[in-house]
């Protein structure tokens, strides 16, 4: 699990790392060395790479110039190391020009040949110019050397066939598609708070942040330049007390390993959990099978359907391991206690009838609930709506449907997700899973969760049933609201990403591709190639 950290929360983190004995200028060692190991890991293949780091005039420099000593003494690659400033009797300068690596500055190019030259030549560019502490807009030289830097990749790059987006992450570029662009902490231009972009940003193909995730990088249009995340510590503790009091923390596979349900050898299917799946109406037959389908991917032991005659004849051959039962409220009432579980929504319309349903199913003694689609629809036109919920719902609204609920524009809900999630889950003492881009997890007095994932290949119809079916499947195997939350979003985001992986393309994949791929997705998360520092933004 990853802490997620503010500009000002960082500063206070260094500062009490400091205090307790690790000085900033060991951090910065540790940071450098850090990036010298990433660097050298893309580079592993390449024989006498080149490799130009972009040095700026602050700490984020520090870090890159401590990279360049790393690598130079190494002696397997040319090192070029472009100034946006003389670092008069900086030792840090000193030292990786000592150990052979080429300085320039951009001084010294006013016409930026030089730069134009590098870029063409390098197969990996490091952006150190800018740290965490930019405030927008960026001043002039910073700004024509970020923009001359880009142009003469874009052309290198141009007439090349990009590759794929696999696995979590862009893949490290191969010799057709050189030079990967790795940016340290953060791309230069980038709000680390806010997410606000300069239009010279450099796009990377990898940020390596440290010691916490950022909010800026993780909130559009921020995110959507920094590639790969990966993670380095610099060697600060992760109890120290400044990082530990932050309210949010971002998804990683050693979270969602320890919140996943154990899978004795021994057990039997009712080991696993009940599900039962209220949904379906005549315009939206699919969607409680996607759910039923998703449910038993992600491990629960039965699943059952409750659906309208017409539903459940279009959907029982698709099915075979899933059980059915009428949708009315007299069979409901008797079966729901022999249900570990209930997900009320997918698909159920908008009806007068469904209406109806809703209401009389939720005076009924529940197993812990997920509330999803029409269902919170429906919720949003009833009254004081919160307190019809039993304790410990979940709900997984997107933000039109968070908009109605919170009866708030549409518009003031995604300017302000970050800051409504807690707010929100604490008023309506829910679980909320606020779908989107970076989905977030809140519940009332925990930190807030931030799922890693942003793709195209989960905006498509279905792909919100198959999260409902898959936290669903966690909170019947007995999961807490907040774990099955949490690893049902981040299964379904991962499983995306395999679906968009195994079609070729994030255009592609189905709404039944996804909940399949929840098999892959816990394969790997369970895995020891998930207990690595890295995380996907793709």
């Amino acid at each position: 699990m990853m802490r997620i950290a503010s500009v000002s929360q960082m500063r206070r983190i260094e500062a009490e790392a400091d205090s307790s004995g690790l000085s900033y200028l060991q951090m910065m060692e540790n940071a450098g060395q850090a990036l010298a190991d990433r660097i050298g890991a893309h580079l592993s293949q390449k024989h006498e790479a080149h490799v130009l780091l972009l040095i700026g005039a602050g700490n984020n420099g520090g870090d890159g110039l401590v990279a360049a000593r790393t690598l130079a003494e190494g002696g397997r690659m040319r090192i070029s190391c472009y100034l946006l400033r003389e670092r008069s009797g900086d030792p840090l300068l000193a030292s990786a020009r000592s150990a052979g690596a080429s300085i320039r500055l951009a001084t010294e190019d006013p016409q930026r040949n030089v730069l134009e030259a590098l870029c063409a030549d390098a197969d990996l560019v490091v952006d150190a110019l800018l740290g965490i502490g930019l405030r927008l807009p960026l001043r002039d030289d910073v700004a024509q050397l970020l923009e001359a830097a880009g142009k003469a990749i874009a052309l290198r790059r141009s007439g090349q066939r990009a590759p794929l987006h696999t696995l979590e992450m862009p893949p490290p570029r191969d010799s057709h598609a050189a030079p990967l662009v790795l940016a340290v902490d953060c791309p230069s231009g980038l709000d680390c708070d806010s997410g606000d972009v300069a239009e010279q940003s450099l796009p990377a193909d990898e940020t390596l942040t440290f010691i916490a995730a950022k909010p800026g990088l993780l909130r559009p249009p921020g995110a959507l330049i920094c590639g790969r995340l990966s993670f380095a510590s610099a060697g600060v503790s992760g109890d120290l007390p400044p990082l530990l009091d932050n309210t949010r923390v971002l998804a990683d596979p050693l979270l969602i390993q320890s919140l996943l349900p154990p899978r004795p050898r021994d057990a039997h299917k009712g080991s696993f959990g009940k599900l039962l799946i209220i949904g379906g109406s005549a315009n939206y037959r699919g969607a409680p099978g996607l759910s039923a389908l998703a449910a038993q991917r992600a491990g629960a032991g039965l699943v059952t359907v409750s659906a309208p005659e017409n539903v459940v004849n279009a959907l029982a051959a698709q099915q075979p391991g899933v059980t059915w039962l009428p949708d009315s409220i007299a069979a409901l009432r008797d079966a729901l206690p022999g249900y570990s579980a209930l997900v009320l929504g997918p698909g159920l319309g908008m009806s007068d009838r469904s209406h109806d349903l809703l209401r009389r199913v939720l005076a009924l003694e529940l197993p812990p609930l997920l509330v999803d689609a029409d269902a919170l629809n429906l919720l949003a036109t009833l009254q004081d709506w919160p307190r019809l919920l039993p304790r410990g719902t979940v709900i997984t609204p997107h933000p039109g449907e968070v908009a109605r609920l919170a009866n708030l524009p549409l518009n003031q809900v995604q300017q302000n997700r970050w800051q409504l999630a807690p707010e929100l889950a604490t008023r309506w003492k829910v679980t909320l899973v606020f779908k989107g881009a970076f989905t977030l997890v809140a519940s009332p007095n925990e930190p807030v969760t931030v799922l890693p994932f942003a793709s195209d290949a989960l905006a498509r119809a279905g792909s919100g049933d198959v999260l409902a079916g898959a936290v669903g499947a966690l909170l019947a195997q007995g999961c807490p609201p907040q774990s099955a939350a949490i690893a049902g979003s981040y299964l379904q985001g991962l499983a995306a990403l395999l679906a968009a992986e195994r079609v070729g393309s994030s255009r592609s994949p189905l709404a039944t591709e996804i909940a399949d791929c929840l098999a892959t997705a816990l394969q790997r998360t369970e895995s020891k190639w998930s207990a690595w520092g890295t995380l996907g933004t793709r």
